[in-house]
């Protein structure tokens, strides 16, 4: 009776437990994240000093590999997040507004069906298809088209990257399209548009939130990653180097400071998608 007579105290009784999950494991783990890079890493004992200095940033920028490693990670998640826009749209279009609804139905369970398999079965199966004595040379060489050396490359890397997030990227476009109304499409088309111009000025600014949305999957998840990098790939992410120091070199106050460049650059990216009203389409 208390609670139906006070529903400030049901609605707070109900939202304590994941603001409280918010508050501590996920806000609290970065915030001693960002405490912890200002500590040190003894050079003798491999201890962690807690005597608060910039060494580990200054450390960063002295060091150039540090900034062509973080150069990369970016490039290459720009790379990956651009190729799967690229790819999601035509499908999420033809799955949204074109395809049967059994074509519709097959499409989209093709794209979701291998999220059901473990990401490191997906990848160990590009690694085996990308080998130089794998199915795609051995394809190239039935064909009599020569040969190819994609294993452990950065454009292995980049396939890969693209395979394991598209479905990422294609759902939530896939709901943006299927949004429009048929009457704006309609309209475009008795006014003597063309399909482009249709495309350009009626379609994408309504679908861009849904492009912007799945983008901000491609480009985080391939910008944390660091297993991908190690299996299939002949290059450090960021993450690697975060792995390394935490559990070889046990330096987890550089790796810290390490972590915070992927989180400014996530957080500088999900501003401007914000400002793209990217989020009404999640």
């Amino acid at each position: 009776m208390l609670l139906y007579r006070l529903p400030g105290l049901r609605l707070l009784l109900i939202l304590s437990p994941p603001l409280l999950w918010m508050l501590v494991i996920y806000l609290g783990a970065l915030a001693f994240l960002f405490l912890t890079a200002f500590w040190r890493q003894d050079p003798l004992t491999a201890a962690i000093v807690q005597d608060w200095g910039l060494q580990n940033f200054r450390a960063l920028l002295a060091e150039g590999v540090y900034r062509q490693i973080a150069i990369r990670t970016v490039g290459i998640a720009l790379a990956v997040t651009l190729t799967d826009v690229v790819l999601a749209f035509p499908i999420a279009y033809y799955a949204a507004r074109i395809a049967s609804p059994r074509v519709r139905t097959f499409l989209l369970l093709s794209m979701v069906l291998p999220l059901w398999s473990s990401y490191l079965v997906r990848v160990y199966a590009w690694r085996t298809i990308l080998s130089g004595d794998g199915l795609l040379n051995w394809s190239l060489h039935q064909l009599h088209l020569g040969t190819t050396n994609l294993g452990f490359s950065k454009w292995s890397l980049w396939i890969v990257f693209c395979y394991l997030w598209l479905p990422y990227v294609l759902l939530p476009m896939y709901a943006a399209v299927e949004r429009i109304p048929d009457s704006l499409i309609e309209a475009s088309t008795d006014l003597g548009a063309r399909w482009g111009t249709t495309l350009s000025r009626v379609i994408l600014p309504i679908v861009w939130p849904g492009i912007v949305a799945g983008s901000i999957f491609a480009f985080s998840l391939t910008l944390g990653d660091y297993i991908a990098p190690d299996l299939v790939g002949d290059t450090e992410f960021i993450g690697n180097v975060i792995y390394q120091s935490v559990g070889v070199a046990n330096n987890v106050p550089f790796a810290a400071a390490y972590a915070i460049v992927p989180a400014l650059i996530m957080a500088a990216y999900l501003l401007i998608a914000r400002q793209m009203k990217a989020f009404e389409a999640l």
